[in-house]
């Protein structure tokens, strides 16, 4: 996938397939160990299109600055806890989280 129209069809998929969820139902993808948190503020998408196209040194370096991250135990708690929406999206065999912004 190289060309621009065929990123932009992605793009146009990805934030089709995007969607509000609670964390609730998340929890066995949670437990399998396949939930990604993106920070907020951060660009879902671009991650997503990272992860499809298999950029590792791009994903290694969102790692290390904690653009994303596994989903921390203490996070899912919270976020069970208060039964938390958030925005998801996947990217077999990954979840991507992030928290909704209040409105």
């Amino acid at each position: 996938m190289s060309s621009a129209e065929d990123i932009s069809e992605l793009i146009t998929r990805l934030n089709g397939e995007t969607a509000k969820i609670e964390w609730h139902e998340l929890q066995k993808h949670y437990a399998s160990g396949s939930v990604i948190a993106v920070a907020a503020g951060f660009d879902l998408i671009k991650v997503a299109i990272a992860l499809h196209q298999d950029e590792t040194a791009q994903i290694k370096q969102w790692l290390a600055e904690d653009s994303i991250q596994q989903v921390t135990d203490s996070q899912a708690q919270q976020w069970y806890d208060q039964n938390t929406a958030v925005w998801a999206l996947v990217i077999p065999p990954f979840v991507l989280v992030q928290e909704k912004k209040p409105s």
